[in-house]
């Protein structure tokens, strides 16, 4: 009997599974996929592992279906020596049936996988496993936003809601038993009086603990922080979820009144002091034990050994490999009539793909040996994985022979040098132009301190920062000085800049930090105010070179004659107007210490009042300084004089 029982219950299993994976995959369509991904490593013995791990899946579905938190589970099977462990969550403002089938979606998409890791993200739940305990990670490197296309109708009104919901949400959520909050917030104001609402969900995963819960969600609301004004944005790290639209997501029933968990006063805190004495001793025991265990875990660890976790195994996408012949046929050959310009990295093409996209196509010239080529292939890929709506995106690349060619997404309206120098002078007003100095100071803010790879841009200037439909900047060519060889700039110099940019400390003696970028960004405001040159010369001897002209001015408190002329500033404006060029000055400052990050310099230009509490050291190009560092260096960029103003904007229309 025993032999019969066993086939039948074996026929009933495989019915099963075949049952689970035809309505997983009826499901997945149902659900919203925002990132999925293998780990790159296997362990020792798969078919011991994958034994495991499957027996972790059905003790996650038996808790969703059978268990009170029909929302929430891990398990784990340590059988033999290749152990899995398996979390799957849902957002609470599911039924228990749709949790169960974005469950069994998340399954059959996971299925695909056979290394040590995997992890599927739908909007809402998300599955994944693991070769090592992870209960307890909170944030990792690899965490990651995702913004919509679409910008609000009202945008100042918007963000002004959005940035208010994030923050109630990043306060409350980890207040909250079980670490889920849905709530809403009314949009009122704008020109129009236009009346909306802005949804939003936060969740913690439930097995780490309400401070990690808090540090996940300081961490995933500065990501999102960058997609307003877009209509929706979502932001994902291992350990907690967030994400808000102006389009309904969860039903109202589902809405959580949050207001309890955002108040703070002596009452709660007299009542954590109270349970804080309680169970003080308790808590120390505890923590002593668990560190006990932590070493003892760790002492054991085999040394070496890799690991994927749910966001660093496809942190890096890598480009968009495009054909050669398809890049050839989109810019006619890279014939002169579908040039945009030249640069030292190579001259840049307008293309037309066939599928009618218009693209920059950046042909990089140089690329002289095959070990060089395999360093920019790696360099490229990590490019191409910096998303930021400030920054121009790297699409995809193309590699023949040893030339490189670079596929940007094109801006039509070309670089901000044309809008401040060229046939546009004129034509943007104060608002234009200090969006663009807030955009261009976010970029900079992303590659410097939020990208998890730190990128000096080494070439800030006007010509680099791209303007879209709506004159919202884009820096571009970030990342490709980095790529240069240690005896190679674009310049063919022994720095990549453009005089007149360029610190004292880089420029005279190659000192590079993000405060040479700091101190472009601080010429390119000035020039923005301005709309005049840094490097603007005259026949006569005394002419004032930008900087020098700015510092006087603000010397004698005439801030307001550096304003170019087409800028009309109403009272209010003209304030703004006098603050920004202190902080550009502040920028520009001769000791590179004394200039602020640019993180500072995005909350000094979103805050109001003068800036003059931070006194202002004189630049190093002042009077003469600025013609002798142009005669000091002379001799090392001699070959390259015609290169040093360059435009570097070949991904913009003319």
């Amino acid at each position: 009997m025993q032999p019969k029982t066993a086939c039948i219950t074996c026929l009933l299993t495989i019915i099963w599974w075949l049952f689970l994976e035809e309505s997983a995959s009826a499901s997945e369509g149902q659900f919203n996929l925002l990132n999925s991904g293998c780990s790159q490593y296997n362990v020792t013995n798969f078919g011991e592992f994958s034994s495991n791990l499957n027996s972790t899946f059905v003790q996650l579905r038996e808790q969703l279906m059978n268990s009170d938190n029909k929302y929430f589970a891990t398990a784990q099977q340590a059988r033999g020596s290749n152990p899995a462990y398996a979390m799957v969550q849902c957002r609470k403002y599911l039924s228990p049936a749709d949790c169960l089938a974005c469950f069994e979606a998340a399954l059959s998409r996971i299925s695909n996988c056979s290394a040590n890791g995997a992890r599927v993200i739908y909007d809402d739940c998300f599955l994944r496993y693991e070769s090592n305990d992870f209960y307890n990670q909170t944030t990792q490197e690899g965490h990651s936003m995702m913004c919509g296309n679409q910008s609000a109708s009202e945008p100042s009104a918007f963000e002004a809601a959005v940035q208010g919901l994030l923050a109630d949400l990043q306060t409350a959520t980890p207040r909250i038993d079980g670490y889920f909050a849905a709530t809403k917030k009314e949009v009122v104001g704008g020109s129009t009086g236009i009346s909306a609402t802005v949804y939003g969900v936060a969740q913690c995963i439930e097995t780490i603990t309400e401070s990690g819960c808090r540090e996940c969600m300081q961490v995933v609301t500065s990501d999102i922080q960058r997609c307003p004004p877009n209509t929706n944005g979502r932001a994902v790290d291992v350990g907690c979820f967030l994400r808000y639209s102006n389009s309904p997501f969860f039903a109202d029933n589902q809405t959580i009144d949050i207001r309890p968990f955002l108040r703070t006063g002596s009452s709660s805190k007299k009542k954590a002091i109270i349970i804080g004495g309680v169970v003080g001793g308790a808590s120390l025991l505890l923590l002593i034990i668990i560190a006990l265990l932590v070493w003892f875990k760790l002492s054991t660890r085999q040394r070496g050994t890799l690991r994927g976790d749910i966001l660093g195994a496809t942190e890096l996408q890598g480009p968009l490999n495009y054909k050669y012949k398809d890049l050839m046929s989109a810019t006619k050959n890279f014939s002169e009539e579908h040039k945009l310009g030249e640069g030292g990295f190579g001259d840049v093409y307008k293309g037309v793909l066939k599928n009618g996209k218009i693209v920059a196509v950046k042909k990089l010239a140089v690329l002289q040996t095959r070990r060089a080529k395999l360093d920019f292939e790696s360099e490229v890929k990590l490019i191409s994985n910096v998303h930021h709506r400030n920054l121009i995106r790297l699409l995809g690349c193309c590699s023949k022979g040893l030339e490189l060619l670079l596929v940007y997404e094109y801006m039509a309206n070309s670089s901000l040098d044309k809008f401040l120098f060229g046939e546009r002078r004129g034509s943007l007003n104060w608002k234009q132009r200090y969006g663009i100095i807030l955009g261009t100071a976010r970029g900079l803010t992303y590659l410097h301190e939020e990208f998890h790879v730190c990128i000096i841009h080494r070439d800030i200037k006007s010509s680099n920062i791209l303007l879209d439909d709506d004159f919202q900047p884009k820096i571009a060519d970030f990342g490709l000085a980095r790529l240069l060889p240690e005896d190679k700039s674009h310049l063919s110099t022994k720095f990549a800049g453009t005089l007149g940019y360029t610190s004292p400390e880089y420029a005279i003696h190659g000192q590079l930090s993000e405060k040479a970028d700091i101190y472009s960004y601080g010429i390119v405001v000035l020039e923005i105010i301005s709309g005049q040159r840094s490097h603007e010369t005259s026949a006569d001897p005394d002419a004032e070179f930008l900087l020098k002209r700015a510092w006087r001015l603000y010397e004698n408190k005439m801030h307001l004659e550096l304003a170019d002329e087409s800028i009309d500033p109403n009272e209010d404006e003209a304030e703004d107007v006098k603050r920004v060029i202190e902080i550009a000055l502040m920028c520009t400052q001769a000791t590179a210490a004394m200039r602020p990050t640019m993180s500072e310099v995005v909350v000094l230009l979103k805050s109001k009042g003068s800036v003059e509490r931070r006194p202002l050291t004189k630049p190093t190009f002042i009077e003469s300084d600025h013609k002798r560092l142009r005669e000091d260096t002379s001799t090392s960029t001699a070959s390259s004089a015609s290169n040093a103003t360059a435009s570097v904007s070949q991904l913009s229309g003319r």
